[in-house]
């Protein structure tokens, strides 16, 4: 299969597990905190069913099927979901995601390697795998902050994992170097499941490249951990409670700098 395609997949197998879950939810469920903590799990399904009209929307005009939205569109649909009931709120995110994910599903092959969609705050058009992976990514870390307020030992979806690894070497809008005061530091970074090695460079910017730290420079330490648990570090979803214990980090920094370096967003 194409890029497109296995990105595709995987989020039709996200969309299912989480509407799954979702499907079986009472009142008191939606309301309850979600790993988002200024959301409850209502909350959540809001912003991605959200994020599904306005991306579906995208989707449509790069099909010629509508003209490009007005520029206030994506505030006019935030400000609509947020006044939903939260009951509401789930029911969308079931259909609206439903219909986006199909609708992604259902573009042909030639569509899949060549239609460009514009986001409207991206420099230039992008690809159907380049898009589909960066809603893989919204969808794969709110799905867990949904599933890890039922199951503190949640992990992200597996078959989003390999996804998203791709796209791992963007570290430097979601990281904060002034987190390190100074110090700074090259990581072996190992992960499991899937195994994959490359160099962790915590500086200013903080970036990875794909080669072993020796090729890329000596290395002042290392890092393992599963590489599901290596993406919730940098999307700031690794706090204590959520690390696994086979992790395991010999460096100059800690496990407490790298969480301060990779805050969330």
């Amino acid at each position: 299969m194409s890029n497109a395609d296995t990105v595709i997949a995987a989020l039709r197998t996200g969309h299912d597990r989480l509407a799954d879950l979702v499907k079986k939810f009472d009142d008191e469920d939606l309301a309850r905190g979600s790993a988002a903590s200024e959301w409850d799990v209502a909350q959540v399904l809001s912003h991605l069913g959200s994020g599904a009209e306005i991306m579906r929307s995208r989707v449509l005009t790069a099909l010629e099927v509508q003209p490009a939205p007005e520029a206030d569109f994506n505030q006019s649909v935030w400000d609509r979901w947020n006044a939903m009931p939260r009951r509401e709120q789930a029911d969308g995110f079931l259909s609206l995601n439903e219909n986006f994910t199909s609708l992604l599903e259902s573009l042909d092959a030639d569509q899949r390697e060549n239609l460009r969609i514009d986001l409207g705050f991206l420099p230039a058009p992008i690809d159907v795998a380049a898009f589909a992976r960066m809603r893989l990514g919204e969808l794969t870390m709110h799905s867990w902050d949904v599933r890890t307020a039922f199951d503190p030992q949640a992990a992200l979806d597996s078959a989003a994992v390999p996804e998203l690894l791709e796209r791992a070497d963007n570290l430097g809008w979601i990281s904060q170097p002034a987190a390190l005061d100074g110090q700074y530091a090259v990581l072996r970074v190992a992960t499991t499941d899937p195994a994959t090695e490359f160099t962790l460079h915590l500086n200013d910017p903080v970036s990875i490249d794909f080669g072993p730290a020796d090729e890329a420079g000596q290395a002042d330490g290392t890092l393992s951990l599963p590489a599901e648990a290596w993406l919730r570090l940098t999307t700031g979803r690794l706090n204590p409670e959520h690390t696994p214990s086979t992790l395991e980090l010999a460096a100059p920094v800690s496990l407490e700098t790298l969480r301060k370096v990779f805050p969330g967003y």
